[in-house]
């Protein structure tokens, strides 16, 4: 079987030749998550949808529309785009150096005075999984836009296998001149041997059985969109065989909940560190998508209030990802799970774990690199360790928030009793929507009592938001207090937090705070907006919890809208 020493591709372009070689077409649509494998040697994969995508043509080839004056301007007339990742494999390729060349050329932005000429496409490339160039940018490296930049590099091919990542890394300009223009852009890509071919005798041929091997092993890694190592994770590797050992096999004894896309276990590894892992089930479809979403996000931000990742584990069928084991399990089972499970929760402490809560979420929210919605805090998504620490987990569901203005999301997800009215019934999704869930877990907290069941209260049943403000209207609010707590506890505090969450689950998202204010008023530094019942509108209030439980009942398929499942992490 005969084997290959180069390839040349003409990324997002028909088939050219240049200097006598052929730049083999590359227009295959991708889409969110993509293989394709060409007739040769080399295949791409496409990892990530463009968020909030206005641009003219929603599509993951960009032509270039004005005149190129560079050499070979044929490379360059086309580019293959990607939202978060792209790489291009090489394979039955004979082992040894080889020069890898990338062309670029910025053609999405302009050199004039307009607004289109702002903006700043920054991204790292990755080869052999290492990365070669960490925020690159096009327009500055070619010294201008519609001019090229060829960039080389050696790299030493020892399994008959290549691998180019290029990976954006959440900066640069992300509306400019249209939102959506963001990520990795290719125009062409050329990989020539350093060695002569037909000397190179201790790899003259590869056998079909090992060409069946590479091209298999590739599929399966590009299917499951699992172009990790390019993400330059602040994380770690496990192997299967580790996970097995510290698990014991994922003997169900160790067996502690469920997550957002399959079952959490705890494990041992040998150095004596638990760990808690979560195992992707093979039958979760969406859970690949949120598996590769979760370890984005979560290796790019760092809290003390946010569950550290310490890294994945991706072999055979497996996808797992391996976090700090959190002693006293999930926010919901502390506070109304069985009774056996439940902890004795004093007032400083719980008022200490809802300030963390927020100051969590106000650093998702306004400080971290990203800027990221949760879309799914809840008590089971609030995990608590050996000193009651709280530390916002599940990032399955998250998604990057752009700017300040309210943004349209096409697949509404969350849990039922936490989502914002606005996000449930209309798409609309702001950092606000996590302020609404958050006024819900610190009603939570402070009276004992889920927010998915119901009370009555004489001849009336309420969910717990509708009978806290039942209760402000009637200026008993104080009964809504955890009668386990007795009367030990900060009258005054305890007041704060109450009309806090009142606050945070406005119907009306403008006039719900920002998590930083939220943290100035929890903490005492900033005295409680002032609120009346009336803005609150309860009416608007009770017809979204009813409407909530039409959707989550005949429609929670396609909307997304889990039931809350007690003990996650």
């Amino acid at each position: 079987m005969s084997d290959w020493s180069s390839f040349h591709i003409n990324c997002g372009g028909s088939e050219v030749v240049i200097d006598g070689k052929t730049y083999e077409e590359d227009t295959n649509s991708a889409g969110p998550s993509r293989l394709f494998i060409s007739k040769t040697n080399w295949a791409f994969s496409s990892t990530g949808d463009f968020l909030f995508d206005h641009r003219p043509l929603k599509a993951y080839i960009w032509t270039n529309t004005s005149r190129l004056s560079m050499k070979n301007s044929e490379l360059y007339i086309n580019a293959r785009l990607s939202p978060l990742s792209l790489t291009y494999y090489g394979f039955c390729l004979q082992n040894g150096y080889y020069t890898v060349s990338l062309h670029f050329a910025e053609i999405m932005f302009t050199d004039d005075k307009t607004y289109a000429s702002l903006g700043r496409r920054i991204f790292d490339v990755y080869i052999q999984g290492k990365r070669v160039l960490k925020d690159f940018n096009i327009e500055h490296e070619a010294g201008g836009v519609d001019m090229e930049t060829i960039k080389k590099f050696t790299a030493n091919v020892t399994k008959n296998t290549l691998d180019i990542r290029f990976y954006w890394a959440g900066r640069g300009t992300t509306s400019i001149p249209y939102k959506g223009v963001y990520g990795p852009l290719i125009s062409a890509i050329s990989v020539n041997p350093n060695f002569d071919p037909s000397e190179n005798g201790s790899n003259a041929s590869i056998s079909a059985g090992s060409i069946v091997g590479i091209v298999a092993g590739v599929v399966f890694a590009i299917f499951l969109m699992l172009d990790l190592k390019a993400l330059d994770l602040h994380t770690g590797s496990f192997t299967l065989r580790q996970i097995i050992a510290a698990t014991k096999n994922f003997d169900v004894a160790n067996k502690i909940g469920e997550g957002g896309f399959g079952s959490v276990y705890k494990g041992l590894l040998l150095d004596g560190t638990v760990i808690a892992v979560k195992q992707l089930s093979s039958k979760s479809n969406q859970g690949n998508r949120e598996f590769v979403n979760e370890i984005g996000m979560i290796s790019a931000l760092q809290h003390p209030n946010l569950v550290k990742l310490y890294g994945c584990c991706i072999e055979e069928n497996q996808l797992l990802l391996v976090y700090e084991y959190m002693e006293n399990n999930s926010l919901a089972r502390a506070l109304f799970g069985p009774e056996e499970h439940r902890l004795t929760l004093d007032w400083p402490t719980r008022n200490r774990i809802c300030i963390g809560i927020a100051k969590g979420l106000a650093y998702l929210h306004e400080e971290s690199r990203l800027k990221i919605v949760h879309r799914d805090i809840k008590a089971t998504n609030v995990l608590l360790d050996k000193n009651l620490n709280p530390k916002i987990s599940d990032f399955g569901l998250a998604k990057l928030d752009e700017e300040e203005n309210t943004h349209i999301s096409t697949r509404i997800v969350g849990t039922f009793g936490y989502m914002a009215p606005e996000y449930a019934m209309w798409g609309h999704l702001t950092d606000k929507a996590d302020v609404y869930s958050f006024g819900v877990v610190a009603l939570e907290i402070v009276s004992g009592r889920s927010a998915t069941s119901s009370y009555r209260r004489k001849q009336d049943s309420f969910n717990l938001l509708e009978l806290a403000l039942n209760l402000k209207e009637k200026g008993n609010l104080m009964e809504l207090v955890d009668p386990r707590l007795e009367s030990d506890f900060n009258k005054e505090q305890v007041m704060v937090v109450l009309n806090v969450a009142l606050l945070c689950t406005n119907a009306t998202a403008a006039i719900r705070p920002t998590m930083s204010s939220v943290v100035s008023m929890l903490e005492g530094k900033a005295e409680v907006q002032s609120f009346s019942i009336d803005g609150i509108e309860p009416e608007k209030t009770d017809n979204w919890f009813q409407y909530s439980t039409e959707i989550s009942t005949s429609d929670s398929h396609s909307h997304g809208i889990l039931t809350d499942r007690p003990w996650t992490i």
